[in-house]
């Protein structure tokens, strides 16, 4: 099994930035006129973090979850509150490693299920070493 992650990294809510939202939508077609005021202040600490003593960040790396729309060096928002449900993306170490993967509930049995057929499922059988760390509830994707 490959490393999925480089670095776990804790939130730092001791920033505040806010930056311009614009409520007007943004066409992806034909350009439509620009809207010359600012409707408010988002501040991404409190759009992105729901739970702050709870949530931690991760680089991921390796690509079995590109279908999933998570990539190589993409940085992951993890909560670890909530309960890993069926077909949630989440953080799991299995057998000592870091994975990021789609956790699946299938006929009784318990999987990590990889978003990229070059990869293999990982069935969670009694006696394995397997803790879930918590459900991605984000990704930072840069282009």
């Amino acid at each position: 099994m490959n490393k999925q992650m480089l670095k776990i990294y804790p939130p730092d809510l001791s920033t505040k930035l806010t930056c311009p939202l614009f409520m007007a939508p943004v066409e992806a077609g034909f350009p439509s006129p620009a809207e010359d005021y600012i409707e408010g202040q988002l501040d991404l600490n409190k759009h992105l973090i729901k739970h702050p003593a709870a949530t931690f960040f991760v680089r991921a790396t390796g690509k079995s979850m590109i279908n999933a729309g998570i990539f190589p060096n993409d940085i992951l928002i993890v909560d670890r509150s909530l309960e890993p449900a069926d077909k949630k993306v989440v953080i799991a170490v299995v057998n000592g490693e870091l994975t990021v993967k789609r956790f699946r509930q299938i006929d009784g049995h318990a999987m990590l299920m990889p978003e990229n057929e070059a990869y293999n499922e990982i069935e969670l059988t009694d006696g394995m070493d397997c803790e879930i760390w918590g459900v991605v509830v984000h990704v930072v994707h840069s282009f």
